[in-house]
């Protein structure tokens, strides 16, 4: 149940892989994608704001709000230099509707029933996007910027990664 968002999100990113295998994304595509990722952990990290009174995880949540807006911002800032629209497809769309899901779940719970799942969703879902960035989307990336721009979000969303993995042991 801790990882349903992984799941979920795997799932949604492997279905997508034989139309990647068939046609790679698009830069578009793939820039909605990463957008749509980094919305989600700001979404996910406001409601864990809201919710916990856990110093360790407040801090997180906080990190995670501040370093993917900054990134989203720099992608908006990106495509519109670049005069390319983002476009919608089925993988954005699946990790959209896994993420309602999760946070519809984390909202039925609280205290450290919900730092828990949170950071363990957090841990699988940085894994899961992590994995993306690196298999997926950096490789298909065309434009030269939009790849530097995912590549510095993959080193900085390991070290999410990382640093989410550390809060969930010490919540254990």
């Amino acid at each position: 149940m801790k990882f349903a968002l992984t799941l979920v999100s795997t799932v949604a990113l492997v279905a997508a892989a034989p139309a990647f295998a068939a046609a790679a994304p698009t830069d578009p595509q793939i820039a909605h994608i990463a957008y749509t990722a980094g919305n989600i952990d700001i979404a996910a990290g406001k409601q864990a704001l809201a919710k916990t009174h856990n110093k360790m995880v407040r801090d997180f949540a906080q990190q995670m709000v501040r370093d993917h807006t900054a990134v989203n911002d720099k992608a908006l800032a990106l495509v519109k230099k670049l005069h390319v629209t983002p476009q919608d497809n089925p993988t954005s769309q699946s990790l959209t509707k896994a993420a309602d899901a999760e946070r519809a779940k984390l909202a039925k719970l609280s205290g450290a029933a919900f730092d828990r799942e949170y950071i363990n969703n957090e841990v699988a879902y940085h894994k899961t996007v992590n994995g993306a960035l690196a298999t997926v989307l950096i490789p298909n990336a065309k434009n030269g910027e939009l790849k530097s721009l995912l590549q510095t979000g993959l080193t900085l969303f390991k070290e999410h990664q990382a640093h989410a993995e550390q809060v969930a042991k010490a919540l254990k």
